[in-house]
């Protein structure tokens, strides 16, 4: 009688014992877990005294990540050019963008999304055959919308981009 006393009372401390450590949470190994490291962005100005007048960079990087604001024809006063000209309001975006890109050690193959602003598709769409020379290896992802207006009277287009840099 004793024996199977000390059996019960053996079992079921054992089964408690086992409870009690099946509820204690641990977290599971995950050798492939990444690491979060905490990054500082890197602002870029392209033309510092109307991006100050503005309220926005033209380009933030953070880790292997750069967003690029909206390019527009102007130039480092901040005035309109190419007035009426979509084809070269178009090509002078795309040319501030080269700068930014290369101030980053990048390139056009480098980005991965790009979104076209403008106040005319029709008139957009006849001049978008440009795209072909500045993309050569494939074209990014994005968005391409017709807006009432742009920032300043006359813009008749506006690039934004994204890059993601391999390691």
């Amino acid at each position: 009688m004793k024996t199977i006393k000390f059996l019960v009372l053996g079992s079921v401390t054992l089964l408690l014992a086992t409870s009690i450590v099946s509820c204690v949470q641990k977290e599971p190994a995950t050798p492939n877990k990444p690491i979060v490291q905490s990054e500082t962005p890197e602002y870029f100005l392209l033309r510092p005294e109307v991006e100050k007048a503005y309220g926005y960079s033209h380009a933030v990087k953070i880790g292997n990540d750069i967003k690029i604001s909206g390019a527009v024809s102007m130039d480092d006063k901040g005035n309109l050019t190419a007035p009426g000209s979509m084809d070269q309001q178009m090509k002078n975006c795309y040319a501030d963008l080269e700068k930014i890109l290369k101030h980053y050690g990048c390139t056009f193959d480098d980005v991965v999304v790009e979104n076209v602003f403008t106040t005319n598709m029709a008139e957009f769409m006849t001049v978008s055959g440009f795209r072909n020379s500045v993309y050569k290896k494939q074209f990014p992802t994005g968005t391409w919308l017709e807006v009432k207006g742009l920032a300043l009277p006359g813009q008749l287009i506006e690039i934004d981009m994204e890059v993601h840099l391999t390691k």
